[in-house]
C-alpha cells in the first residue's frame, strides 16, 4: 500500500492548511460541527437531512469509539483552495442566493441576503469540502480515512446540482495528482443512488463524471438507479463501468454487483487512491433513492468496499454523501462502527507516530487476512 510522509509532496501553486500535517494519535476521521446547516428551520425544506452528520459522530461518541480529542476537526476550503478545479466565474455565482437556491432546492434561500446564505448554507458546505481534500490526504498516510460528510457527486467546476455546491471528490484527487509524489492515478466507486457526475476537463456539467471525462487518470465505477434524477448522458460517457439498477433493487441482487464489479474495478486498474461515496439513499423507504436496500445491506456493502480495498493494497477514502431519511445517520455510525470490528479501520491510527515503511508491512499482514476472512464470507 503506498503510504506517503507528510513531508513528500510536490511544488503547488498555492499555500493551503488543507494538507497540513497531523499527528497519529488522531483517528483519520474528519468532522467540524460546522459541518451541520440549521437556520430558522429552512433546512428543513428539503428532505436532506442537513444535521446528520452531527449525528453520526454523536453515535460514535456513544460507543466511546472517538471522542473530541482523537478525530480530525475539518478546516474550510478556502477561495484559492476552490479555485483549483472550481472557475471564478462559477463561484461568483454562487454570491448570488438565487444560484444557490437553485443549486440546494430550497426556493426561500433566493429571499435571503447572501451574507446570510454564505454563512449557514455555503460556509458548512465549503467545510465539509475541505475535510474531504483532507481525508484524502490522510488516506494516503493512512491507509484509510472517513470524512463524515462530503460526496457531493453533483457538482463539476462550472455547475451545481442536487444540494451539491462544490466539488469536493475532484478537488481531493487533484489536490493528491498536484501535490503529493507517487499518486498519479485515482478510482472512484460511487454508491449512491443517483449517477454521479464529476469530468475532469472542466467543462460545464453536474459532477465528477463531467470534470474527469478526457482524464485516463481517474477510473469511475458507478452504480445507480437509473431510473431517477440526473439521468446525464453525457457524463455517462466518463464512467468506465457502470453497473445501473432498477426501481426496488434488493440486497441479494445488489450486494453481490457490488462485490463482483468492485473487484473487477481493482483489478483492471490499480489506482494509487481509491474514493467511496458512499451514500445511504440506497436505504429501503428513501424517497428519492427508488431502491430497497436494508440498513445490514448497506453496513455490508461498506465492508465489501473496505476489504477490497485492504485486499488490493490500495489507500481508501470514504465520503457519506446523499441519504434521505432520519435514521441514515444511525446506519452511517453502525457501518463506521462495523468497520472497526472487522479490523479495516482504526487501529494503526491510535499506534502513535511511526513510520511509512512499518505502516505499510503491517497493513499489508493484515491485508492477506482481510482476504481471507472476504472468502470465508463468500
Amino acid at each position: 500500500m503506498a503510504h506517503k510522509e507528510d513531508n513528500d509532496v510536490k511544488c503547488s501553486s498555492h499555500r493551503t492548511e488543507l494538507h497540513a500535517s497531523i499527528p497519529r494519535t488522531r483517528l483519520p476521521i474528519v468532522y467540524h460541527p460546522d459541518y451541520n446547516i440549521t437556520f430558522m428551520g429552512l433546512e428543513k425544506l428539503h428532505p436532506f437531512d442537513a444535521g446528520k452528520w452531527g449525528k453520526v459522530i454523536h453515535f460514535l461518541k456513544e460507543e466511546q469509539f472517538v471522542t473530541d480529542g482523537n478525530i480530525v476537526e475539518a478546516r474550510e476550503a478556502t477561495e484559492e483552495d476552490l479555485l483549483v478545479v472550481h472557475t471564478k466565474r462559477y463561484l461568483n455565482r454562487l454570491k448570488w442566493s438565487l444560484a444557490v437556491a437553485t443549486i440546494t432546492e430550497i426556493p426561500a434561500l433566493m429571499c435571503l441576503p447572501n451574507f446570510l446564505v454564505q454563512r449557514k448554507v455555503l460556509r458548512p458546505l465549503r467545510t465539509q469540502t475541505g475535510g474531504t481534500i483532507m481525508a484524502a490526504k490522510l488516506a494516503v498516510d493512512r491507509g484509510w480515512a472517513v470524512n463524515v460528510g462530503g460526496g457531493f457527486h453533483h457538482c463539476s467546476s462550472d455547475k451545481g446540482g442536487g444540494f451539491c455546491a462544490y466539488a469536493d471528490i475532484t478537488l481531493a484527487i487533484k489536490f493528491l495528482f498536484e501535490r503529493v509524489e507517487g499518486i498519479s492515478r485515482a478510482t472512484i466507486i460511487d454508491l449512491d443512488a443517483h449517477q454521479d457526475c464529476c469530468v475532469f476537463t472542466l467543462s460545464q456539467g453536474n459532477g465528477h463524471e463531467r470534470d474527469f471525462l478526457d482524464d485516463g487518470r481517474v477510473y469511475i465505477m458507478d452504480v445507480y438507479n437509473h431510473n431517477i434524477y440526473p439521468r446525464d448522458g453525457y457524463a455517462k460517457r466518463a464512467i468506465n463501468r457502470k453497473v445501473e439498477l432498477d426501481w426496488g433493487t434488493e440486497d441479494s441482487e445488489y450486494l453481490q454487483k457490488v462485490e463482483l464489479h468492485t473487484e473487477a474495478a481493482l483489478n483492471e486498474v490499480r489506482p494509487d487512491i481509491l474514493v467511496y461515496n458512499a451514500g445511504t439513499d440506497i436505504l429501503d423507504g428513501d424517497p428519492l433513492g427508488g431502491l430497497s436496500i436494508s440498513p445490514q445491506g448497506i453496513v455490508k456493502r461498506d465492508e465489501i468496499l473496505f476489504r477490497a480495498a485492504r485486499r488490493h493494497g490500495v489507500p481508501i477514502l470514504m465520503v457519506t454523501s446523499g441519504g434521505y431519511q432520519k435514521r441514515t445517520a444511525r446506519i452511517i455510525a453502525d457501518s463506521i462502527l462495523n468497520l472497526h470490528r472487522q479490523g479495516l479501520i482504526g487501529a494503526e491510527a491510535l499506534e502513535g507516530e511511526g513510520s511509512s515503511s512499518s505502516l505499510v508491512t503491517s497493513l499489508m499482514r493484515s491485508s492477506g487476512a482481510g482476504g481471507s476472512a472476504a472468502a470465508a464470507a463468500r
